[in-house]
């Protein structure tokens, strides 16, 4: 089973004239904004081979890397195309990253480039400890292979497996205190699909618990909060048959509630720092709940066959999104107390390829909003 993430990677066809994007300063005080970025330039044209007769040429180039938003300026911190999936140590100062198959970490400047696992394996999704210390991350023997998860010092060294087996295990996520992670274990059924249910371990691999049993639903995108795991809980599919709700449960699996449900699917995106409320996708928006009693409020409109990935600021008051409508694609904050939306970095209009190439734009689908200490009063 291919790893769940909320939507896919975000990617517009655009025409030979690449502008620069635009940035739109940010509020005093907020970190950056970290996201990937690849760029594919395609040039077509016709020219004379050695036999005297004409052939069509194609070439292209490919730029990317990790770029950081902030206060309105953009700027590229890595330069390899293959880097994608960051995620900020809770310090801020560092980024660990993919890239090509391994995790790598560089300072929230750009320098300080280092390279954490290596080998033969695949390893992607790389999440850092609330200490800083650790990377959780996923490794497989081959692409499409299933995962275990393993965990690794942020400076590089051995790593640690916490699951071997046939099964795909992945979207690990920390606890607040670092002492437990929990995970999507996916599991193969002798009549077709898969199955997935929730599990938690502890970051030296111990006390692996099952904490989902149910045969015809699934359980995704898992993410502590103050009181315990809030999830996804539906159907994981690619068709329209996907849908889901969102539940709470204990740290042991215990009392499990339903948060959000009824008419719309809803889906988990983030959790804030101090772990009281939820971000969750519903109904062509945005959508923030206090975890517990209350109504939930919308953010954001989304078209229909909108695309995001959304993320709280460290103190809560906003949310980074990729938000992809009208053939436009933008980083926008949010604030989540006005609902008023600026933009950090735009998309580009897409045109018609034509016969003389284009330009392809892939940017996400991950986002990391750099941590901030706040202010003593």
């Amino acid at each position: 089973m291919l790893n769940r993430l909320p939507f896919a990677t975000l990617a517009l066809c655009l025409g030979l004239a690449l502008p620069a994007a635009s940035a739109v300063a940010a509020p005093a005080g907020s970190g950056a904004v970290v996201f990937s970025r690849v760029v594919t330039q395609t040039l077509v044209e016709t020219v004379e081979n050695e036999e005297g007769g004409k052939e069509v040429k194609e070439t292209s180039t490919v730029e990317g890397g990790l770029y950081a938003v902030r206060r309105g300026r953009l700027n590229q911190l890595t330069e390899d195309p293959a880097d994608s999936e960051p995620d900020f140590a809770p310090n801020g100062r560092a980024i660990a990253f993919s890239r090509g198959g391994d995790v790598f970490s560089v300072r929230a400047d750009g320098s300080g480039l280092r390279r954490v696992t290596g080998g033969p394996e695949l390893d992607t999704a790389p999440r850092v400890s609330p200490n800083g210390r650790l990377v959780v991350f996923e490794r497989r023997d081959w692409k499409e292979a299933p995962a275990d998860l393993y965990t690794v010092r942020i400076s590089g060294g051995g790593s640690r497996a916490l699951t071997r087996g046939p099964e795909d295990d992945h979207d690990a996520s920390f606890s607040p205190d670092g002492r437990l992670l929990v995970f999507v274990r996916s599991v193969a059924q002798g009549g077709g699909g898969v199955a997935a249910d929730l599990y938690s371990v502890r970051p030296s691999g111990a006390r692996l618990a099952r904490l989902t049993r149910t045969a015809v639903i699934d359980e995704f995108d898992p993410r502590y909060y103050a009181g315990g795991i809030v999830y996804s809980r539906g159907e994981v599919a690619e068709d329209e048959s996907a849908y889901a709700d969102v539940y709470t449960m204990r740290r042991n699996g215990r009392r499990v509630r339903p948060l959000v449900a009824g008419a719309g699917s809803a889906y988990v995106e983030d959790v804030t720092p101090d772990g009281r409320r939820v971000l969750f996708r519903r109904d062509q928006g945005l959508w923030v709940k206090r975890i517990g009693r209350g109504r939930a409020r919308k953010l954001s409109e989304l078209s229909d066959g909108s695309q995001t990935n959304a993320v709280f600021s460290s103190d809560g008051r906003r949310v980074a999104a990729f938000i992809e409508a009208e053939e436009r694609v933008q980083l926008t904050s949010i604030d989540v107390a006005g609902r008023s939306a600026i933009a950090l970095a735009e998309g580009f209009t897409p045109s018609e390829p034509s016969a003389a190439g284009g330009t392809t734009t892939v940017i996400g689908p991950v986002i990391t909003w750099q941590p901030v200490r706040s202010r003593r009063r």
